[in-house]
């Protein structure tokens, strides 16, 4: 088994010939939220990946196993319910009105501009729906957001939350 311990959050600072010749491993969501782990990567090799407690791995980031060799992380496709506002009843506010009530039940969330993503539930599905939301289930990588206090974990702006202007 191939030991794997360092990260590089998507691959920075890598030439993208090296992030392309890397070997990838496929992980959803509940995988990739384990900081200990054991996966198969695409060349068939047996990986052990030991990161730090907490550690989050995201669709793009690299791996660096114990021999040098990299490998990229890969979200695969998963059970997801898409969200979307109505647009016959609805406006884009809708999508706000739901991340807040997602978010005060703590549900993982993927935000994007015109749509969301949440693991599926019955319950929040027929409640997304009381709020004339468009739900429906397909299978797609899911990246929800890192939380507020989860530096380093995505969902801020740039690659995993960094940002440079200053705050008041």
């Amino acid at each position: 088994m191939l030991t794997v311990s360092r990260l590089i959050p998507r691959g920075q600072g890598l030439a993208p010939v090296l992030r392309q010749r890397a070997s990838t491993v496929e992980l959803d969501w509940e995988l990739r939220q384990k900081s200990r782990l054991s996966a198969t990567d695409s060349a068939g090799r047996a990986l052990g990946i030991f990161l730090p407690r907490g550690t989050r791995l995201r669709g793009g980031d690299m791996l660096v196993a114990e021999d040098g060799s990299l490998v990229r992380v890969l979200a695969t496709p998963q059970p997801v319910l898409l969200i979307s506002a109505c647009p016959k009843h609805g406006s884009p506010f809708d999508l706000t009105r739901a991340a807040y009530h997602l978010g005060n039940r703590h549900v993982p969330i993927e935000l994007q501009p015109d749509h969301l993503k949440i693991e599926p539930d019955p319950v929040l599905a027929d409640m997304l729906r009381a709020l004339h939301l468009i739900v429906q289930a397909d299978n797609l990588p899911f990246e929800p957001e890192g939380g507020a206090y989860a530096a380093g974990q995505g969902g801020g702006h740039g690659p995993h939350g960094q940002h440079t202007h200053p705050h008041h």
